[in-house]
């Protein structure tokens, strides 16, 4: 996937020397690239396995996190900002997460899952999911994830490949990568 273009330039961080400004430059400049480069993502996964929603869920402290960025086929369907069910994700399941579990459930009301997941998946009209890690530095930085809204939908090994490697090229981005590491401002 080619690295999306910003609609406008920011001055150059590099000539602003070490000042203050040059840093909120700088800052500003990594998360708009990441804005960018992580819109684009969704989209194309969105378009590519023809679902109704594709979001990133980033995790703010330990197991609390929200939707920060999505794709959708009409507004109607936006979470953006949704905390999730917090009460639900816990300690082992981060634990399967940071050891790279791909979680793809064709119809959620046939999957055996925990009332509490089941019953967030369906207030936000979740009817079949794919979900995969954002692994940066072996830290789970957030997830991945794709919604079917309309009906079930069975996942093929490509969609799994492919939403992997999509989580993968985010996770290896520098304004992502970075965002772990303590501020420096």
């Amino acid at each position: 996937m080619p690295s999306p273009e910003l609609p406008f330039s920011l001055p150059d961080p590099g000539t602003l020397g070490n000042s203050g400004l040059g840093r909120v430059v700088q800052r500003l400049t990594q998360t708009l690239t990441r804005d960018a480069l992580v819109q684009a993502t969704l989209e194309h996964l969105r378009e590519s396995f023809h679902v109704d929603r594709v979001v990133l869920y980033y995790f703010y402290s330990r197991w609390r996190g929200q939707v920060t960025s999505e794709s959708w086929v009409t507004p109607s369907l936006s979470i953006l900002g949704s905390t999730g069910a917090d009460d639900c994700f816990n300690d082992t399941y981060a634990e399967q997460y940071l050891q790279g579990r791909v979680r793809a459930i064709a119809d959620v009301t046939s999957a055996n899952l925990d009332p509490c997941h089941l019953s967030f998946l369906q207030s936000i009209s979740v009817q079949a999911n794919l979900v995969v890690p954002v692994l940066v530095h072996h830290q789970l930085w957030g997830l991945l994830v794709a919604h079917h809204c309309r009906s079930s939908r069975p996942w093929q090994p490509g969609d799994i490949d492919e939403i992997r490697a999509a989580a993968l090229t985010l996770a290896q981005s520098p304004a992502i990568e970075s965002s772990l590491l303590p501020p420096d401002l």
